[in-house]
Parts: structure tokens; sequence; C-alpha cells
């Protein structure tokens, strides 16, 4: 079997995905996720001009290689557009070996280690009762473990809290990047959130219990320091995770966070490759997995990250939103069934449209999600409907602090 065509797809139903068709000499074909929240079609160039070409004669079959082949020929290696579009190249052909087998992919990675993902929703508000009725909506939909995202008094627009306006019409948590020329302007003040957050849950301890596993998303906009005075302050609310508490790239930085606080962190949704979570897992400084299969290089190296966090006892948490395709969702599905140390995953549920675009065998039942068992990834791309949406140029935010300072958003 020989790769005869590798096609790039670009849609926006609702929000913008890059989706590479990869087809063999004998009519199979498998599909992968090189979205790139706001350079999408910096990937989609990557991929049409200097990866679909190298890809044609090639077996697909021999996954492994094809990794290695496109990460290292280009020699300018790693970053995020470098490595969502190997992602997708690494799902397609993981998705024609499925369905050559006849096999969904989590049978390939070692077969199932559990019946379904346990999962947690978002729920979020501008006031605790806001708050309340956010997680009590969650919950009727079969969540058990929720991430709580609050407005914070003195702070105009916040990341995560579907509440506020969004030119879209999407829930801002699910889709903050806005149809525009240019990116959104926000505001932020670190110390009027680190006085604000405590109160939100303490507000939710009193009103649901000890038992309801919490979570919450710090979004890399704090100091070391000031992460770590964020998690002693909620040690008394018991958080499953504190997620992205702090800036990652130095990952010395975790240290000091761990010095100061016995709160879970969990990080990694913007890293490219297991340089960027090496120390963080070896040295134990993080007890959470967050990388994406799309923006991780796809699930040959997600697998592999995760059978080296397991000599640590550290986890999974893969990151989940809806700039993730449900084709790279379901990649990460996939994995998250066959390894040992599978946390928890997070899970937006994509807009209608969406779901049309991208038909899926996924399931949400009990709180728990499977990938289903239909050969390969169990996501087929309908170009036909995906043709009706063209690309749309759209930008996530950022913020800026009050004396007109650029900071992360």
């Amino acid at each position: 079997m020989k790769i005869t065509e590798a096609k790039v797809v670009v849609t926006s139903p609702t929000r913008n995905f890059v989706t590479l068709r990869i087809t063999t000499d004998e009519g199979v074909t498998g599909i992968g996720d090189a979205t790139l929240n706001g350079r999408e079609l910096a990937v989609a160039t990557y991929l049409s001009d200097h990866v679909a070409p190298l890809l044609i004669g090639r077996d697909p079959a021999a996954i492994e290689d094809a990794w290695q082949f496109l990460y290292r020929s280009g020699y300018w290696r790693r970053g995020p557009v470098t490595m969502a579009a190997i992602a997708a190249v690494d799902m397609a052909l993981w998705d024609i070996k499925g369905k050559v087998a006849g096999l969904p992919v989590y049978q390939l990675l070692g077969g199932a280690s559990r019946k379904g993902l346990a999962t947690y929703g978002h729920a979020s508000g501008r006031d605790l009762e806001e708050i309340f009725d956010s997680i009590r909506s969650e919950q009727e939909h079969g969540y058990s473990a929720i991430r709580v995202q609050s407005s914070v008094p003195g702070i105009n627009a916040l990341y995560g809290v579907a509440a506020q306006p969004q030119a879209s019409g999407e829930r801002y948590d699910y889709e903050p990047a806005q149809r525009a020329a240019l990116p959104a302007e926000e505001d932020w003040d670190t110390r009027a959130y680190l006085r604000h957050i405590p109160t939100v849950f303490e507000g939710v301890r009193n009103e649901f219990g000890p038992e309801m596993m919490l979570l919450h998303d710090g979004h890399h906009r704090m100091t070391p320091l000031q992460a770590a005075k964020l998690g002693k302050s909620l040690e008394p609310y018991d958080l499953f995770w504190l997620e992205d508490c702090t800036p990652a790239e130095n990952q010395e930085a975790l240290r000091l966070v761990r010095q100061h606080t016995t709160t879970p962190l969990a990080i990694g949704e913007f890293f490219n490759t297991v340089w960027d979570i090496k120390d963080l897992i070896q040295e134990q400084l993080i007890d959470y997995v967050r990388c994406a299969s799309t923006h991780f290089g796809g699930i040959s190296p997600l697998k592999k990250v995760m059978d080296l966090a397991a000599l640590y006892q550290i986890k999974s948490g893969f990151h989940g939103p809806t700039d993730v395709s449900p084709v790279g969702f379901a990649a990460q599905l996939h994995v998250g069934m066959a390894i040992h140390n599978f946390g928890l995953q997070e899970y937006m549920p994509h807009s209608e449209r969406t779901n049309e675009v991208f038909r899926q065998s996924m399931t949400f039942e009990g709180g728990l999600l499977h990938p289903g068992d239909a050969p390969g990834l169990g996501v087929e791309l309908d170009e036909d409907e995906a043709a009706k949406y063209s690309y749309e140029t759209a930008y996530l935010p950022y913020n800026r602090l009050a004396d007109g300072t650029v900071h992360d958003w």
C-alpha cells in the first residue's frame, strides 16, 4: 500500500479547523487534525507546500518512520506549526492502520484499560449565584468533576467565563477567538484575582460539599511566587488540580510552586514536544500532563510521554477544548483508553455545525467518554459539508495591565 494523495481541508463551522486527509492506492483514507487557533493558515500552508509532497509514495503503515522523518529531515524542529502538521500526519496514519486492521486505534495501542474516560465539565459565572447555577447544569449533564472559573471585581473581561459577550455568538469559554482583523484587548489585575478566587471556592465548597471534584485554570498569568500563593490559599478547598498556574517555558519555576503548596498541579497544553515537559515529569513537579495530541505531534509522542509519566505516578489530563477538532479529540481519547495512568479528560462539546462536518462514533454516557469501536479514529470528514464554511480570520484575545503593559492572557 502506498500514499497517493495528501489533501488539506480548511473549514470554519463556527470556528476554523485544519484537517489533513491521506488517501492510499487501495482507497483507504485517514484524517488528522492540524488546527492551531489563530494561526490556522500557517499550518495549512506548511502541510500543503512542505509536507504533503513528501508523503506521496510512502508506506502508510510505517508510522514511526514517517514521524521521525518529518521531525528530523526539516532540520528546524519543534514549534506549534511544525508539530501540528506532524500531528495531522501521525493521526491520519493511525486512522488508516486501524481501518486496515478493522479495529479502533485504542486496540492497536494495547487495548482498553477502562470502560470509559472520566471527564470534567466547565462551570463559570459573574457571581456566586451564576456559578452555582452553572455547576448544577454541568451536574445534570453527567459531569462529576467540574472546572470553575469566575469573573473578578475590577476586571472587565476574563478568560473562561461563558456569560461574557462574544462576537461569534458562541460561549466565550468555548470559543474566545473573535472573528475580526485584530485580536481583542482585555484587561488584567493579578492582585484582584488572587484576592477573589479563594472566596469563590469557599462559596462553592459551602454550597456543594466536600465530594465534588473541583478544578481551576490560572491560564499562565501568574509569576511562580504568585502561583505558589494561589495554590496555598486554595488548599482548604481540596482542588483536584490547579491548571497552568504559571508560564512553564522555564520549567524550574514549578520547583518554587511545588515547595509552597500541596494543591495538585496540571500543565502542558501549549507544550509541543517531550523536551518541554521532561524535567517537570522526572522531578515530579506536576501531577497531570495537559498536552494535546494536535499540538504535541500526534498519537505517537503522546503515548510515549505518558509511558514516561507512568514511571513517576503522574497521570493524564489531556487538553480538550473546542480548538482541537473532533479528529484531534478522538486521537487523545484513544490514547486515554489504552494507557494505565489515565487521570481525567477535559471535554468541551463542539457545535452542532462542527459535528455535521466531522461525523463521530464518540459517546458520552454516565459521565464517561468513549471513542467508539469504529475502525480507526472513528471520525469521518464530510467534505461537502466542510465546503459550506470558508475560513474567517479570528484571533484569541490578549491582556494589558492598567499601565498598558501586555500581559499573558
